[in-house]
């Protein structure tokens, strides 16, 4: 009897043990860090028109852009589209057809469109593609490029324990995890 009433308690303590609480911040107010701004569009003339052929349209660039820094601080909810919860490639999803620009909904399959660019080439509204687990063989996760400074890129995205922020691919885990970047725009 007193063996089975030890076991009945080892029980609870071994299963109870394993009920924990995970600590979320999405009720934290969070605030913008990266805004989109008009000055980075370029002026059109006669002379550089031919040159803008080959740019992203800064005016279909700032409004997918700011469509999805409306999305800032949104909670991570894998496979979300809403302001109840977004994933990354939610985020661009929506961010882009809202803009009336179809996309796949998931992130390996947007890598497969548009245009393969140097990242030396990036300007806001394109692609960045990423692999973020070790045994991963194909693209998992996508950010949009709200900024770019010199060789400070700045991106918009979902992640897993933040939700949506802005990062750098200067910051050592997405550095590491770059793939590649695309144009659709």
């Amino acid at each position: 009897m007193n063996r089975k009433i030890i076991a009945f308690f080892i029980g609870i303590l071994l299963t109870g043990c394993g009920v924990v609480k995970k600590k979320t911040t999405y009720g934290k107010q969070r605030s913008i860090t990266v805004e989109a701004s008009e000055k980075d569009s370029i002026p059109s003339t006669e002379k550089n028109t031919e040159i803008l052929k080959n740019v992203v349209s800064p005016e279909k660039a700032d409004l997918v852009v700011n469509t999805a820094m409306g999305y800032t601080g949104v909670r991570y909810k894998y496979g979300g589209t809403t302001k109840k919860g977004m994933d990354c490639s939610g985020l661009l999803y929506v961010s882009f057809g809202d803009n009336n620009i179809p996309l796949p909904r998931v992130s390996y399959k947007m890598a497969d469109k548009g245009k393969k660019i140097k990242l030396n080439k990036v300007t806001k509204g394109d692609l960045l593609f990423f692999k973020t687990t070790k045994k991963g063989k194909r693209i998992n996760h996508v950010g949009l490029v709200v900024t770019v400074e010199g060789r400070d890129i700045k991106f918009i995205h979902s992640t897993s324990s933040r939700g949506v922020i802005v990062s750098s691919l200067q910051e050592g885990f997405w550095n590491y995890s770059f793939v590649k970047a695309t144009r659709i725009l």
